[in-house]
């Protein structure tokens, strides 16, 4: 058998990508329909619960205070992170092509990176935020003034748009020739290294490490938070008073540690351990899902968060 390749081959093989096809969870058409309807009750309420929260927290003066400002800085990313991704996977549901252009696969995944990003560094200010409140009370108008807590959040987009701005530069500079098509529901970096042509072995370090970086510092940050909350706690003679401690950062907790494993276990391993398909339903958790649950976990388990509720309701 010959492996001579005519001109003809060889052309399409180097013809260089103008579409991408995404792939997706399946090829069946009755199962895309269920998860066509799936999706968009998923998608359906998460606007609904996290701009009813932003707009919860604009209206009770109660919760004018740094902690629900940067709950609603939260809502607002997960809101901006699935409407990026979400409307997307829904039209691909029932279509035949999946196809998105080189260009709406750049920006699509520009902008999930953006809101990921960024969503990660209002999490380690929220943790900063009870720590000061709690510690040390005294100073908390001082150490979380308007000034602070504003410098936080602008420094936390700025940080979300380089992030973004790195990566979709590096994996978009890559040759994508041989295939198109991507083993995910949106434009993601790992997958699109996985079809690429070119040495990806740049990128692939540039992902790992500083993902990990932005990782290791966030998390540094709640930590330490936390670790001197829990001395806090130790010292309180109150039952109450801790009770009012464990519900106010409760939450927090959960939602932290749901955000960051996804996160850890998506980007921050070796490329050789990468299981697209595993990658892609647990992408599509954190991307999808946790936005719509995020305001549950926030209002279900915040006593401040629940009276506002209440109130609103005129209960």
């Amino acid at each position: 058998m010959s492996d001579t390749k005519t001109v003809g081959d060889i052309l399409t093989e180097y013809r260089k990508v103008t579409t991408f096809v995404l792939k997706g969870f399946t090829d069946n058409h009755e199962l895309q329909v269920v998860l066509f309807f799936l999706f968009l009750a998923i998608y359906l309420f998460t606007p609904t619960g996290n701009l009813g929260l932003v707009a919860l927290v604009i209206e009770d003066s109660w919760l004018h205070i740094p902690m629900y400002y940067f709950l609603s800085v939260l809502s607002f990313l997960d809101v901006c992170s699935s409407s990026s991704i979400t409307p997307n996977m829904l039209v691909d549901f029932m279509s035949k092509t999946k196809a998105i252009s080189f260009l709406g696969c750049a920006t699509q995944m520009f902008l999930g990176i953006i809101f990921g990003t960024t969503e990660c560094f209002p999490l380690a200010a929220m943790a900063y935020d009870r720590y000061v409140a709690i510690y040390n009370p005294l100073l908390y108008s001082v150490s979380m003034s308007p000034r602070i807590y504003v410098t936080l959040i602008i420094a936390s987009y700025v940080g979300g748009i380089a992030h973004a701005t790195l990566h979709t530069i590096a994996t978009f500079s890559l040759s994508f020739c041989a295939s198109n098509e991507i083993r995910q529901v949106f434009c993601d970096i790992p997958p699109l290294l996985a079809i690429s042509r070119s040495d990806t072995h740049i990128n692939q370090l540039l992902l790992f490490y500083v993902v990990s970086f932005i990782e290791i510092f966030t998390i540094l940050i709640i930590l330490i938070s936390y670790g001197f909350i829990l001395l806090a706690i130790l010292k309180m003679h109150s039952a109450e008073g801790r009770r009012k401690v464990f519900s106010t950062c409760g939450s927090h907790v959960t939602g932290v540690s749901i955000y960051h494993g996804t996160i850890l276990f998506v980007y921050v391993r070796p490329s050789s351990s990468y299981a697209l398909d595993h990658d892609m339903i647990v992408s599509a958790f954190y991307t999808i899902v946790i936005p719509m649950v995020n305001p549950l976990i926030y209002s279900l388990r915040n006593k401040d968060v629940k009276k506002a509720i209440k109130k609103a309701f005129g209960e």
